[in-house]
């Protein structure tokens, strides 16, 4: 039949659930039309009928009836299949150039990359070009690199994936019990009086009047029993003398936006976070995009144990505006120890 295909089960998926080795590689494969299909026989394991619980072993065949029309109709476009084969042939291509030229480190188990602005981590509502989809290209004796942490979209810096699951168990761990620490860089529209100091300032989620009597959700600092803690270091690392400042900024907690909330909150805007910094956030001569990336992360390796920092070097706008205001862009910072 056309449109047939069969995925081999990679040594990483081995014991992975059927059911959610389909969520993995073909989301518009509702849990529903996934029972159908097995009942039809038109999914198959190695020739065979199973059931969605079934566990794969790694080298398995999957057997996928043709599913082509289904995510193009959402889309409400088809492709022929041997163009759309075309077509996923050069985007492999072109995103194993794009992971390598990220890659700042990579071993049997971590890959860790520096992520430019603009590139969403995770897809959602019209992104189909993001990093996890991109992960597809860079599969080698049968490992899929994993996410086990987010970046927003318009931050850029080191953004860590696990090479198997016993390290994206591992590091998930890290991440929940906050073992990982993390350096950003900013740069803020104003200067922090005191230059350095800790933000300890619970935020939660709440609608917001924008403009017009629109309303959107957003982070706010509150107090209430659905606030979360959230703390935050910060470190001025040097200023412009033109109410511009180059900021460290360490989070002891992992709240959304949590960030471009805590230095808001504190009179110090990142230049370009129209979100939160609103026109306080904008400044004449440097890109509007926002200011903020993520220098370093040092954790204990999932395999090893041993301590392990991993350091990205600014680029794009970020760079740009760190050469215009002649900020050091080899600054280091040294965080006291938490108690």
């Amino acid at each position: 039949m056309s449109g047939v295909q069969i995925k081999k089960v990679l040594a990483d998926e081995d014991g992975m659930r059927l059911d959610r080795w389909f969520r993995q590689h073909f989301p518009q494969i509702r849990h529903g039309m996934l029972e159908k299909f097995l009942r039809k026989g038109q999914v198959r394991v190695d020739g065979g009928r199973v059931k969605a619980n079934a566990r794969l072993v790694s080298g398995q065949e999957v057997r996928i009836p043709p599913i082509d029309h289904i995510s193009a109709s959402k889309e409400g476009e088809k492709a022929a299949p041997n163009s759309q084969s075309k077509s996923n042939g050069k985007t492999l291509v072109r995103d194993r150039a794009l992971i390598e030229d990220m890659t700042i480190f990579e071993d049997d188990h971590l890959l860790v990359l520096n992520k430019p602005h603009g590139l969403a981590v995770q897809g959602g509502t019209n992104t189909k070009h993001h990093i996890d989809a991109m992960m597809e290209s860079v599969i080698k004796d049968g490992v899929r690199p994993r996410l086990v942490h987010r970046l927003d979209r318009d931050t850029s810096g080191v953004l860590v994936l696990a090479k198997t699951r016993k390290a994206a168990t591992r590091l998930g761990e890290f991440f929940q019990k906050h073992q990982v620490e993390k350096t950003y860089w900013a740069l803020t529209a104003g200067i922090a009086h005191p230059r350095e100091g800790t933000i300890n300032m619970p935020i939660a989620k709440r609608m917001v009047t924008i403009k017009d009597n629109e309303q959107q959700e957003r982070m706010i600092p509150v107090d209430g029993e659905d606030a979360k803690k959230a703390i935050t270091d910060f470190q001025t690392i040097d200023d412009a003398g033109a109410g511009v400042a180059f900021v460290a900024l360490r989070p002891r907690t992992g709240r959304t936006h949590q960030l471009r909330v805590h230095c808001t909150a504190i009179g110090i805007p990142i230049i370009g976070d129209g979100k939160y910094g609103k026109a306080g956030a904008k400044l004449d001569g440097i890109s509007s995009k926002l200011h903020l990336f993520c220098r370093s992360m040092s954790f204990r390796h999932p395999h090893s144990g041993a301590m392990v920092n991993f350091t990205a070097q600014p680029s794009g706008h970020f760079k740009e505006s760190l050469k215009f205001f002649t900020f050091n862009q080899n600054a280091t910072v040294e965080w006291p120890d938490i108690n």
